[in-house]
């Protein structure tokens, strides 16, 4: 996202201000009367919350991001972890995961982790973070052998490694919505959210490992 504002802001634009934070923070705080333009979410629940509050400017909501759910281990650490091996691999320590009950990743990751049979084993030993970051950094300290975060944000640490990945089948579809909030009084936001989704903004969101729409 920064690489995207620095890139409008390359076009003669105002640099945009970005708020980083889960989507369940950002979403109450806009539910809160929080001032902000644009909301993207890491889940479709989220954007729908504001939604059905009737926070989003009409015709504006895109799902224009897509992601992938994997686990990771400390650079040089780690045994490979299948579908056969999840369970007993992951609650063989501390397992770093964003929040299970309102953090999209933690979401997604609980899901699959259901669907797949392993969470009566792993659950006693998550250790829940308040973000997908927060979940990612408790790795690369080595404060937990093993965590689940998405493809993206593993591609971004140079001190953690990709020793499995979920089968896209096992979890929700993970997209990423985009709108502009009814609230909005920038003349500045839409055309943002439209260089956001447009072929240009999107090719910004492939360099960093999104797959888009």
């Amino acid at each position: 996202m920064n690489a995207a504002a620095d890139s409008w802001a390359n076009q003669g634009h105002k640099r945009p201000v970005i708020s980083f934070a889960a989507s369940s923070a950002l979403a109450r705080q806009v539910q809160a009367g929080g001032k902000a333009d644009l909301f993207a979410s890491a889940d479709e629940e989220w954007m729908d919350v504001l939604q059905k509050d009737g926070l989003l400017a009409d015709r504006t909501r895109s799902a224009f991001l897509g992601n992938r759910l994997v686990v990771i281990a400390p650079a040089g650490q780690g045994v490979r972890v299948t579908t056969r091996s999840l369970g007993k691999i992951l609650s063989a320590g501390p397992l770093a995961m964003a929040d299970t009950a309102s953090v999209p990743a933690g979401k997604y990751g609980k899901a699959a982790l259901e669907r797949l049979g392993a969470w009566p084993m792993v659950a006693p030993h998550v250790v829940r973070a308040e973000n997908v970051r927060a979940a990612l950094a408790l790795v690369e300290r080595g404060a937990a052998p093993y965590g689940i975060v998405y493809a993206t944000d593993a591609k971004a640490s140079s001190r953690v490694r990709v020793v499995g990945m979920f089968p896209a089948a096992s979890h929700p579809p993970i997209t990423y919505p985009l709108a502009r909030l009814k609230a909005s009084t920038n003349p500045a936001a839409e055309g943002f959210r439209r260089f956001l989704i447009s072929a240009q903004g999107k090719a910004i969101f492939r360099r960093f490992g999104f797959s888009t729409r």
